[in-house]
């Protein structure tokens, strides 16, 4: 893979991805995978959708976990909802997400990504202890299948993030850096969020946003395309150079309910991504 090849955020059966024909037809080789659905997490399928994928030249770089019951109606369903925080559904989601390392070792897939949830802020609190504890098997389930876990930013800070990568000890536990997150939960500064997490940085969505004018942290800001938001869309390619990332640049829009405009709107992201690699890289 290049440095920097253009990517999205795809689906096979179910989530907020794209169809792989959509991919294709885009001529975006590379994709972000969200979490097929149980019925498909078999070996035959593995099968037919890897030969599907070598023959439309697309390669998996990160496969992204999701779970039933997950809702980001408002941060705060949200906090009750996503990853592995709500203690109603923390050891079937860490069951499940092992079941869901197993289909992307039969891809060849060796990187996870995932939301924990909103990490508890008491440090030394027993709930905060069990999601690390619940995070640290999970990394040992995946470092056995050589495979890394990618934790997505947003649902909270940096430094919070980098204070619970510090906590669980694991040498494969990685960032995923979405930019926009930032502004939607109200975390702050993509860019300079950026530098801080730098060393840990494996993969970036190209996704962008407005803050909310309500209370940041409580009311959601809103997703536009990228380079119609807050995201500055050059900086941010600069800085990824800056740190020495050369993975791939993985668009994600979140309007799967809205295919042609979805659509429409990677292919104008694509089309910036292109022009401003070119300003960036030479």
């Amino acid at each position: 893979m290049d440095k920097w090849s253009i990517g999205v955020f795809a689906s096979i059966d179910a989530g907020l991805g794209v169809k792989l024909e959509v991919v294709r037809e885009l001529g975006i080789h590379t994709i972000q995978l969200h979490t097929p659905s149980p019925s498909t997490r078999t070996q035959q399928h593995a099968n037919e959708f890897a030969a599907k994928l070598r023959d439309y030249g697309i390669e998996i770089t990160t496969l992204f976990l999701g779970f039933d019951g997950e809702s980001y109606a408002s941060i705060a369903i949200t906090a009750d909802t996503v990853g592995f925080v709500p203690k109603a559904t923390r050891a079937a989601r860490l069951a499940e997400a092992k079941q869901i390392s197993e289909f992307a070792k039969l891809l060849n897939v060796t990187a996870i990504g995932s939301h924990i949830g909103f990490v508890p802020h008491d440090t030394k609190s027993a709930e905060y202890g069990e999601v690390v504890s619940t995070i640290q098997e999970l990394a040992a389930h995946l470092k056995e299948n050589g495979q890394a876990l990618h934790l997505e930013t947003g649902q909270e800070s940096v430094e919070g993030l980098l204070g619970f990568i510090s906590a669980t000890g694991c040498d494969n536990i990685f960032i995923n850096f979405d930019p926009a997150n930032l502004i939607l939960y109200g975390i702050g500064d993509p860019i300079g969020n950026l530098k801080k997490v730098a060393k840990f940085v494996r993969g970036v969505h190209c996704k962008d946003a407005i803050a909310t004018t309500g209370k940041p942290g409580v009311d959601w800001g809103s997703e536009v395309p990228f380079g119609k938001g807050q995201v500055d869309a050059e900086a941010f390619l600069r800085t990824l150079n800056e740190i020495g990332y050369e993975g791939a640049l993985t668009i994600e829009r979140e309007i799967p309910e809205e295919p042609s405009r979805q659509k429409e709107e990677i292919a104008g992201a694509v089309r910036l991504i292109e022009q401003v690699k070119k300003k960036v890289l030479g």
